[in-house]
Protein backbone atom coordinates (compact mmCIF):
# COMPACT_ATOMS: atom_id res chain seq x y z
CA UNK A 1 0.00 0.00 0.00
CA UNK A 2 2.70 2.22 0.86
CA UNK A 3 4.88 1.78 -2.37
CA UNK A 4 1.45 2.29 -4.12
CA UNK A 5 0.94 5.98 -2.27
CA UNK A 6 4.80 6.40 -3.40
CA UNK A 7 4.17 5.95 -6.72
CA UNK A 8 0.62 7.71 -7.32
CA UNK A 9 2.36 10.81 -5.91
CA UNK A 10 5.43 10.36 -7.95
CA UNK A 11 3.34 10.42 -10.83
CA UNK A 12 1.06 13.46 -9.76
CA UNK A 13 4.34 15.56 -8.87
CA UNK A 14 5.35 14.64 -12.71
CA UNK A 15 2.66 15.69 -14.09
CA UNK A 16 1.98 18.74 -12.51
CA UNK A 17 5.68 19.60 -13.05
CA UNK A 18 4.95 18.78 -16.95
CA UNK A 19 1.79 21.11 -16.47
CA UNK A 20 3.63 24.12 -14.91
CA UNK A 21 6.63 23.49 -17.83
CA UNK A 22 4.09 23.21 -21.31
CA UNK A 23 2.46 26.27 -19.80
CA UNK A 24 5.69 28.40 -20.75
CA UNK A 25 7.43 29.48 -23.72
CA UNK A 26 10.85 28.24 -23.23
CA UNK A 27 13.38 29.80 -25.46
CA UNK A 28 16.88 27.18 -25.55
CA UNK A 29 19.29 29.16 -28.00
CA UNK A 30 22.92 29.40 -29.26
CA UNK A 31 25.13 32.30 -30.77
CA UNK A 32 28.21 30.94 -32.09
CA UNK A 33 31.16 33.50 -31.17
CA UNK A 34 29.79 35.11 -28.66
CA UNK A 35 31.41 35.38 -25.57
CA UNK A 36 29.69 38.66 -23.49
CA UNK A 37 26.81 40.57 -24.06
CA UNK A 38 22.77 40.26 -22.69
CA UNK A 39 20.34 38.58 -25.16
CA UNK A 40 16.46 39.98 -24.07
CA UNK A 41 13.00 38.07 -24.93
CA UNK A 42 10.62 40.40 -25.67
CA UNK A 43 6.76 40.58 -27.21
CA UNK A 44 4.63 43.24 -28.13
CA UNK A 45 2.15 44.89 -25.32
CA UNK A 46 0.07 48.20 -25.79
CA UNK A 47 2.18 49.15 -29.22
CA UNK A 48 5.53 48.78 -27.17
CA UNK A 49 8.29 45.96 -27.24
CA UNK A 50 8.62 44.88 -23.31
CA UNK A 51 10.84 42.49 -21.98
CA UNK A 52 9.73 39.73 -20.45
CA UNK A 53 13.56 38.03 -19.65
CA UNK A 54 17.14 38.62 -19.94
CA UNK A 55 20.39 36.57 -19.36
CA UNK A 56 23.37 38.39 -19.25
CA UNK A 57 26.20 36.26 -20.70
CA UNK A 58 29.59 35.80 -20.06
CA UNK A 59 31.93 33.16 -21.36
CA UNK A 60 29.44 30.83 -22.67
CA UNK A 61 27.20 31.58 -25.85
CA UNK A 62 24.33 28.73 -24.81
CA UNK A 63 21.40 30.38 -22.84
CA UNK A 64 17.53 29.92 -21.63
CA UNK A 65 14.91 32.14 -21.64
CA UNK A 66 11.39 31.59 -20.84
CA UNK A 67 7.90 33.95 -20.12
CA UNK A 68 4.34 32.62 -19.28
CA UNK A 69 2.15 33.04 -22.57
CA UNK A 70 -1.36 32.79 -23.21
CA UNK A 71 -1.35 33.59 -26.66
CA UNK A 72 0.42 32.28 -29.86
CA UNK A 73 2.55 35.40 -30.96
CA UNK A 74 5.42 36.79 -31.68
CA UNK A 75 8.08 37.29 -29.76
CA UNK A 76 11.66 38.90 -30.32
CA UNK A 77 15.01 38.10 -29.49
CA UNK A 78 17.31 40.90 -28.88
CA UNK A 79 21.15 40.56 -28.70
CA UNK A 80 23.14 43.50 -26.82
CA UNK A 81 26.74 43.07 -27.25
CA UNK A 82 27.82 46.47 -25.51
CA UNK A 83 28.80 47.94 -28.49
CA UNK A 84 25.57 49.59 -29.54
CA UNK A 85 25.08 47.28 -32.69
CA UNK A 86 22.02 45.42 -31.76
CA UNK A 87 20.05 42.78 -33.66
CA UNK A 88 16.63 41.23 -33.01
CA UNK A 89 15.43 37.80 -34.50
CA UNK A 90 11.39 37.54 -34.24
CA UNK A 91 9.56 34.17 -34.01
CA UNK A 92 6.37 32.76 -33.61
CA UNK A 93 5.86 31.85 -29.47
CA UNK A 94 3.92 28.84 -28.24
CA UNK A 95 3.73 26.76 -25.20
CA UNK A 96 6.86 24.63 -24.82
CA UNK A 97 10.47 24.42 -26.09
CA UNK A 98 11.83 26.48 -28.82
CA UNK A 99 14.95 26.64 -30.32
CA UNK A 100 16.96 29.22 -32.16
CA UNK A 101 20.75 28.83 -33.12
CA UNK A 102 22.70 31.70 -35.16
CA UNK A 103 26.04 33.40 -34.99
CA UNK A 104 27.50 36.62 -33.56
CA UNK A 105 28.55 37.45 -37.32
CA UNK A 106 25.16 37.64 -39.18
CA UNK A 107 22.67 37.61 -35.85
CA UNK A 108 19.42 37.90 -37.61
CA UNK A 109 20.71 36.32 -41.32
CA UNK A 110 21.96 33.03 -39.46
CA UNK A 111 19.15 32.36 -37.35
CA UNK A 112 17.40 29.20 -37.40
CA UNK A 113 14.52 28.78 -35.28
CA UNK A 114 12.27 25.70 -34.51
CA UNK A 115 9.78 25.02 -32.39
CA UNK A 116 5.74 25.89 -32.80
CA UNK A 117 4.17 24.58 -36.08
CA UNK A 118 2.94 28.54 -36.42
CA UNK A 119 7.34 28.85 -36.62
CA UNK A 120 7.30 26.12 -38.96
CA UNK A 121 4.60 27.82 -41.57
CA UNK A 122 6.26 31.19 -40.61
CA UNK A 123 9.54 29.85 -41.72
CA UNK A 124 8.23 28.53 -45.50
CA UNK A 125 6.53 31.84 -45.73
CA UNK A 126 10.03 34.13 -45.01
CA UNK A 127 11.96 31.74 -47.49
CA UNK A 128 9.76 32.49 -50.05
CA UNK A 129 9.44 36.08 -49.13
CA UNK A 130 12.97 36.89 -48.84
CA UNK A 131 13.43 35.87 -53.10
CA UNK A 132 10.87 38.32 -53.82
CA UNK A 133 12.70 40.95 -51.91
CA UNK A 134 16.04 39.55 -53.36
CA UNK A 135 14.45 40.04 -56.88
CA UNK A 136 12.75 43.85 -55.89
CA UNK A 137 16.59 44.69 -54.66
CA UNK A 138 17.85 43.47 -58.22
CA UNK A 139 15.16 45.77 -59.61
CA UNK A 140 16.10 48.58 -57.28
CA UNK A 141 19.77 48.59 -58.40
CA UNK A 142 18.64 48.06 -61.90
CA UNK A 143 16.92 51.34 -61.92
CA UNK A 144 19.13 53.21 -60.17
CA UNK A 145 21.88 52.22 -63.06
CA UNK A 146 19.24 53.43 -65.55
CA UNK A 147 18.46 56.38 -63.97
CA UNK A 148 22.28 57.53 -64.14
CA UNK A 149 22.40 56.58 -67.68
CA UNK A 150 19.34 58.14 -68.19
CA UNK A 151 18.37 55.33 -69.99
CA UNK A 152 14.27 56.04 -70.07
CA UNK A 153 12.95 52.77 -71.72
CA UNK A 154 15.30 51.07 -69.05
CA UNK A 155 13.37 52.84 -66.65
CA UNK A 156 10.10 52.67 -67.70
CA UNK A 157 10.78 48.85 -67.75
CA UNK A 158 12.00 48.70 -64.40
CA UNK A 159 9.16 50.45 -62.97
CA UNK A 160 7.04 48.00 -64.78
CA UNK A 161 8.80 44.85 -63.50
CA UNK A 162 8.73 46.32 -59.89
CA UNK A 163 4.48 46.90 -60.04
CA UNK A 164 4.02 43.07 -61.35
CA UNK A 165 6.69 42.15 -58.69
CA UNK A 166 4.37 43.63 -55.87
CA UNK A 167 1.58 42.36 -57.62
CA UNK A 168 2.48 38.93 -56.90
CA UNK A 169 4.35 39.44 -53.90
CA UNK A 170 0.89 40.22 -52.71
CA UNK A 171 -1.26 37.33 -54.22
CA UNK A 172 1.51 35.07 -52.92
CA UNK A 173 0.73 36.19 -49.40
CA UNK A 174 -2.61 35.91 -49.93
CA UNK A 175 -2.65 32.71 -51.20
CA UNK A 176 -0.59 31.51 -48.26
CA UNK A 177 -3.11 32.98 -45.98
CA UNK A 178 -5.84 31.39 -47.40
CA UNK A 179 -4.14 28.07 -47.43
CA UNK A 180 -3.01 28.20 -43.66
CA UNK A 181 -6.63 29.84 -43.08
CA UNK A 182 -6.41 27.30 -39.41
CA UNK A 183 -2.73 29.10 -38.23
CA UNK A 184 -2.27 32.31 -36.08
CA UNK A 185 0.46 32.96 -39.53
CA UNK A 186 -2.38 33.88 -41.73
CA UNK A 187 -3.69 36.79 -40.21
CA UNK A 188 -0.54 37.87 -39.49
CA UNK A 189 0.75 37.86 -42.64
CA UNK A 190 -2.18 40.23 -43.34
CA UNK A 191 -1.60 42.47 -41.25
CA UNK A 192 2.22 43.09 -41.87
CA UNK A 193 2.74 41.86 -45.57
CA UNK A 194 -1.22 43.21 -46.77
CA UNK A 195 -1.81 46.19 -44.52
CA UNK A 196 -1.83 48.56 -47.88
CA UNK A 197 -3.16 45.99 -50.03
CA UNK A 198 -6.74 46.65 -51.55
CA UNK A 199 -9.14 46.09 -48.95
CA UNK A 200 -10.71 43.08 -51.23
CA UNK A 201 -7.56 41.12 -50.60
CA UNK A 202 -7.82 42.11 -46.77
CA UNK A 203 -10.97 40.79 -46.52
CA UNK A 204 -10.74 37.91 -48.65
CA UNK A 205 -7.96 36.61 -46.22
CA UNK A 206 -10.05 38.00 -42.79
CA UNK A 207 -13.54 36.06 -44.28
CA UNK A 208 -10.99 32.90 -44.76
CA UNK A 209 -9.79 31.99 -41.11
CA UNK A 210 -11.17 29.78 -38.97
CA UNK A 211 -13.61 30.48 -36.58
CA UNK A 212 -10.47 29.49 -33.94
CA UNK A 213 -8.38 32.03 -35.20
CA UNK A 214 -10.68 34.86 -35.87
CA UNK A 215 -10.79 34.57 -32.28
CA UNK A 216 -7.44 34.76 -31.98
CA UNK A 217 -4.78 37.59 -30.99
CA UNK A 218 -4.16 38.88 -34.53
CA UNK A 219 -7.28 37.26 -35.88
CA UNK A 220 -9.14 39.97 -33.65
CA UNK A 221 -6.71 42.32 -34.68
CA UNK A 222 -7.34 41.96 -38.25
CA UNK A 223 -11.40 41.84 -37.98
CA UNK A 224 -10.89 45.87 -36.33
CA UNK A 225 -7.99 47.14 -38.73
CA UNK A 226 -10.57 45.38 -41.68
CA UNK A 227 -13.55 47.37 -40.12
CA UNK A 228 -11.67 50.50 -39.44
CA UNK A 229 -10.86 50.48 -43.19
CA UNK A 230 -14.38 49.98 -44.37
CA UNK A 231 -15.36 52.88 -41.92
CA UNK A 232 -12.68 55.18 -43.49
CA UNK A 233 -13.91 54.14 -46.98
CA UNK A 234 -17.68 54.94 -46.53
Amino acid sequence: MQKLLVLTCLCLLFSCGNETSSDKLIVKGNIKGLKKGTVYLKKAKDSLLITVDSLKIDGQSHFELESDITERELFYLYLDKNDNDKGRISFFGNKGITEISTTLKNFVFDAKVTGSKQQAVLNEYREVLSKFNNQNLDLIQENFNASKAQDTALILKTEKAYKSLERRKYLYSVNFAINNKDNEVAPYIALTELYNANIKLLDTVNNSLTPNIKESLYGKALQRFVDRIKQEEQ
